[in-house]
């Protein structure tokens, strides 16, 4: 076996290595589930490296201009780099599974099919050909506004976080929040502290919440919480493609 084949098979690995059964109840009872360790702390810094390089990323985003909160992010170009693009890869098989449930439970039809190669070529021909693997960082006082990642029709309906940086070390504050908007009920909120190289996965757009009358679509916003000290940054995997 090649060093570099070797080198791949190491994330898809480490996602292997959670306990998706746990994972699984969890994102199915919140929302939202923490995620083990996906990558190493050198890793981190090799990604947080590449924010000052231009050729890495097709846009930047200032979140103050456009009333989105304050700090910065940017979308990557593809092809991504190697643990952006191997951890895709490993999570997206994960996440099926969870994803058509959702759906049958909802009574949509699930259009994702078994690959997610398969599934961004799908997107491009719907119109939905940009990248969207986000480097997003944040210093003192900064923060990011509830939200939903949505980019055309197409939507994967859950998304990955990971935290670069060390908490308590590299910044204080910096919570990832999550807002549910349960029906014919008061909304619910999550605040989630990542360590760090953690992942946490979460609902893009809603999720099903069982009820007396059945199943019915929970509509679910995600943020930052403000930086109190330091700067963080953050690596958000997408897994549809923007138009």
């Amino acid at each position: 076996m090649s060093a570099t084949k070797t080198k791949n098979d190491a994330w898809e690995t480490r996602v292997a290595s959670g306990d998706w059964e746990s994972i699984t109840e969890e994102i199915n009872e919140y929302g939202g589930a923490r995620l083990h360790q996906l990558l190493t702390p050198e890793e981190t810094v090799e990604i947080r490296e590449m924010y000052s390089n231009d050729a890495a990323f097709r846009s930047t985003v200032n979140m103050g201009r456009h009333r989105f909160g304050e700090g910065e992010y940017r979308y990557f170009n593809t092809p991504y780099p190697e643990p952006i693009e191997r951890l895709k890869q490993a999570l997206y098989p994960r996440l099926l599974p969870i994803a058509r449930d959702w759906y049958d439970k909802l009574g949509r039809v699930a259009p994702w099919p078994e690959t997610l190669d398969e599934w961004l070529e799908m997107c491009h021909e719907a119109g939905q050909t940009k990248s969207s693997a986000i480097l997003l960082k944040y210093g003192e006082k900064d923060w990011n506004a509830l939200h939903r990642d949505l980019y055309g029709d197409l939507v994967f309906p859950m998304q990955v976080v990971i935290n670069l940086n060390e908490p308590g070390v590299d910044h204080t504050g910096g919570e990832f929040l999550l807002l549910e908007q349960r029906p014919r009920a008061q909304s619910r909120g999550t605040a989630t502290l990542l360590p760090h190289g953690h992942g946490y996965l979460f609902t893009t757009r809603d999720r099903p919440v069982e009820s007396k009358r059945g199943w019915s679509a929970a509509p679910v916003r995600h943020g930052v919480s403000a930086i109190r000290s330091g700067e963080r940054h953050t690596l958000a995997l997408v897994f549809h493609d923007a138009g």
